[in-house]
């Protein structure tokens, strides 16, 4: 990093950072034991929150210059937000930490290769469903072409990190383009109307978990409510969000915003703990911008999770729950726990299941180790937590693993690969096994 740089990040820190958050964070240390990476690193100051809220501070003040070191501090950190829950002085860390990484992205020289590979993956594939949609389709094709089982078998898939190659083989089965495309906008209720609700689908969501989906627009007609899928919503803008692309984030935030105006419902839902997170937090991204601050405002207080609605229906208590004997555990969403306040609901629900266990999982409430593309730009300290974290599911002696976030799935199912426990231990969206649940006789 050149002395120009450092010196802008130091000027755009002093400008643009909350100082009155950063002096609101009072040292205390409530938030360590919270922290996956502040334990995970054998208890370093500079990978805990009120460590990196200390750096960020330090970097404002003119103390120190913002230099790599202070840059990976940033980078390791999960955005996991578990330290805003504990913290007894309501200190917003997830905002700092966005904050702080759009100014260190707005300023840091990239290659060219890096460029293209940003462009491409923020401007040019998630804002566009119909990409999303194109990209996900060559997956599937992959998949039922037998190209995968061939790929395995002369090894390609030993070129990539250990971490990537695991993760091809539990990736969920795509549907074909033209199957994703037949769905319509609307479905009515089943039984006594309870409500109308406007389905925010998901990028990733409505391509590679396009079954799940299904499953939740199943739920909810049976719970008695109409379902729109507003067909202008785009990518919820938490990838951009988390990644120093807060521009991009605002701009698919007012698209969204606009999208679920038009639908005017009860309620927004949402089945993915970080979609969920960054929606509903569409208020503060665009607070800085009057014609559009009310009407974020008004888009959030709608906004619920899946399971938050049905337990508010009394769903478990009007349908009969039912599966097989076995034992689960759930997984908490760390933004759907600490950002969308929901952790009981999921637990009312379980619970409720005839002939299924539900055994809690100690620190069920910690991170899993995915984190959006976490596991991917930080592999080394996402396997370290996945498999400590495996360690945890073990003494529930659970057959079943169930959470409510996309990135969390996938990661609990790479967990089981690498624990060598397929077949034996499955992870499961909490849709799809409420559905199980339901079809079971």
């Amino acid at each position: 990093m050149t002395s120009a740089q450092k010196a802008s990040i130091q000027k755009a820190f002093k400008e643009e950072m909350d100082y009155d958050e950063l002096l609101n964070c009072m040292r205390c240390g409530f938030c360590l034991p919270s922290c996956p990476t502040y334990i995970e690193t054998g208890h370093q100051e500079k990978h805990s929150p009120r460590g990196r809220i200390a750096l960020m501070k330090a970097v404002t003040d003119g103390v120190i210059e913002p230099d790599d070191e202070f840059a990976q501090s940033l980078d390791l950190c999960l955005g996991c937000r578990a330290c805003e829950p504990v913290c007894p002085s309501g200190v917003k860390y997830g905002h700092l930490l966005e904050g702080a990484r759009d100014i260190l992205q707005r300023n840091k020289k990239q290659t060219i290769r890096v460029k293209m590979l940003r462009k491409g993956i923020f401007d040019e594939l998630f804002p566009h469903q119909n990409r999303m949609e194109m990209a996900t389709g060559l997956i599937g094709f992959y998949q039922r072409s037998g190209l995968s089982k061939v790929a395995r078998k002369v090894g390609f898939m030993n070129l990539f990190p250990e971490s990537m190659a695991t993760m091809e083989k539990v990736l969920p089965e795509v549907p074909k383009r033209s199957v994703m495309k037949q769905r319509p906008h609307f479905f009515a209720h089943e039984g006594e109307k309870q409500a109308t609700v406007a389905f925010f689908t998901g990028c990733l969501m409505d391509t590679m978990f396009f079954k799940t989906n299904n499953a939740t627009i199943k739920l909810l007609r049976k719970a008695g409510c109409d379902v729109v899928i507003p067909e202008n919503q785009l990518c919820c803008g938490a990838l951009h969000g988390h990644n120093g692309e807060l521009e991009r984030a605002k701009t698919l935030a007012k698209q969204n915003i606009e999208a679920f105006e038009a639908a005017d419902a009860d309620y927004i839902i949402t089945n993915a703990g970080g979609c969920s997170a960054f929606l509903i937090e569409y208020d503060h991204l665009l607070k800085d911008e009057p014609e559009w601050s009310e009407r974020a405002r008004q888009f959030v207080t709608k906004l619920k999770d899946i399971s938050a609605l049905l337990v508010e229906l009394a769903f478990h208590k009007t349908h009969r729950l039912h599966l097989p004997e076995q034992t689960i555990t759930y997984q908490d969403s760390c933004h759907l726990r600490n950002v969308m306040k929901t952790f009981n609901e999921p637990r009312i629900l379980l619970k409720a299941i005839d002939g299924a266990r539900y055994v809690e999982m100690e620190g069920a409430n910690t991170c899993c180790g995915s984190a959006g593309d976490y596991n991917i730009v930080q592999p080394d300290m996402a396997m370290q937590i996945l498999d400590h974290k495996m360690e945890k599911v073990e003494t529930t002696r659970a057959r079943t693993i169930v959470t409510a976030n996309p990135g969390c799935l996938l990661e609990m199912k790479l967990g089981v690969e690498r624990a060598h426990k397929t077949g034996a231990v499955r992870a499961v969206h909490i849709a799809d096994l409420l559905v199980e649940a339901l079809e079971e006789p």
